[in-house]
């Protein structure tokens, strides 16, 4: 169907592009591969981010885009990170007075209310939410394809920079999809959450949004460490990160300098840079040998899967879905769960962006 029966709430046509340029039919040809390994889908559950959209120009439509990448647990989190990005903005920012002003009183709402929308200056703010699921198969969770991007040398130092997710991500629906792209925002328009153990409530929103958001968008993947459940699930361990290095690099920090001091192995007084592999060799302490030969492992290539300590480790090739209505991406349900009220997060400005005194 066409972009006008999308405007009054129906579905868009699917416009289907077969990869000719090598690199791209090679990334193409390991996406067939990987859908007949997997025989079934996991939902994990909403993640949450912040869309803009600036002010029309020339008499178009300017296109949603991310602001804050689409990785929140839950929609209040995505507001603080909207609220800190509108204060700084206030405050480094802001051309004049009256720009600042609007900032202010977007934060002042932010501050105390859940606010899912806000419009400051002709551009929209909303809070977007996305579905998070992975694909599994007779190997299970499903990892990175020999095609994900990987760096040529690996970099893993503590301070090492990968990619960013949903940097300077567009969000357009009516974008060309190669076909195993098509296949898989097809197959997944109906996504719902149907089960007895889902509450009513959310099921209910989950119905709705099939009406109100009918299509589909399905982001970037992303790259998350999973560990092995007792009863032979998978829950997250670290990440979600925007490559596969990045995750290892994440699991990687975990057993050298996280784990070690949350396992009393290094003091948490102890300088900065100790870790595993330092004070093993300064305390012969077996433990941190261990630590350190399981990050040892982790480093010795493109490395998918770590069995440490009786658990096993492996990086998950994770994917969202955001629905899609006519007016544009699907914000938070009714039903969706917040872990704080909105509060007050950095001190009050005055109009000319200087710092107020509490007193």
């Amino acid at each position: 169907m066409d972009r006008a029966n999308a405007e009054q709430g129906g579905t868009r046509r699917v416009v289907v592009r077969v990869p000719v340029e090598p690199v791209e039919a090679a990334v193409e040809a390991d996406a067939v591969d990987a859908v007949a390994r997997a025989g079934d889908v996991m939902v994990r559950g909403p993640l949450f981010g912040v869309a803009v959209r600036d002010g029309a120009r020339a008499g178009h439509a300017q296109p949603w885009r991310v602001l804050i990448a689409v990785t929140a647990g839950c929609p209040q989190v995505a507001r603080d990170s909207l609220n800190s990005l509108l204060w700084f903005r206030a405050k480094d920012e802001a051309h004049d007075r009256a720009e600042r002003r609007a900032l202010l009183s977007a934060v002042a709402r932010l501050e105390s209310e859940l606010v899912d929308e806000l419009a400051v200056a002709g551009t929209r703010y909303r809070i977007v939410r996305a579905e998070e699921y992975a694909a599994a198969g007779a190997g299970g969770i499903e990892e990175p394809r020999p095609t994900d991007p990987e760096p040529l040398f690996p970099d893993w130092s503590r301070n090492a920079k990968g990619p960013e997710i949903d940097a300077d991500l567009i969000l357009d629906p009516d974008a060309p999809l190669t076909p195993t792209q098509a296949l898989e925002r097809l197959a997944l328009r109906g996504l719902s959450y149907t089960g007895e153990r889902f509450p009513p409530d959310v099921r209910a929103d989950a119905r709705r949004a099939l009406e109100t958001h009918p299509d589909v968008l399905l982001l970037p993947p992303t790259f998350t460490v999973v560990e092995e459940t007792e009863r032979g699930g998978w829950k997250p361990a670290v990440g979600p990160h925007a490559s596969a290095h990045s995750a290892r690099l994440s699991l990687d920090f975990a057993l050298t300098w996280a784990w070690p001091r949350m396992h009393g192995l290094i003091p948490v007084d102890t300088n900065t840079e100790a870790d595993a592999r330092t004070a093993a060799a300064a305390a012969a302490e077996p433990e941190l040998v261990e630590y350190a030969a399981a990050s040892d492992a982790l480093r010795a290539g493109r490395v998918n899967r770590l069995e440490f300590q009786g658990t096993t480790y492996r990086v998950a090739r994770t994917r969202r879905l955001l629905r899609w209505g006519p007016d544009g991406p699907e914000g938070p349900r009714p039903s969706d769960v917040n872990s704080q009220a909105p509060m007050r997060i950095h001190p009050a400005l005055d109009e000319d962006g200087h710092l107020v005194p509490e007193d």
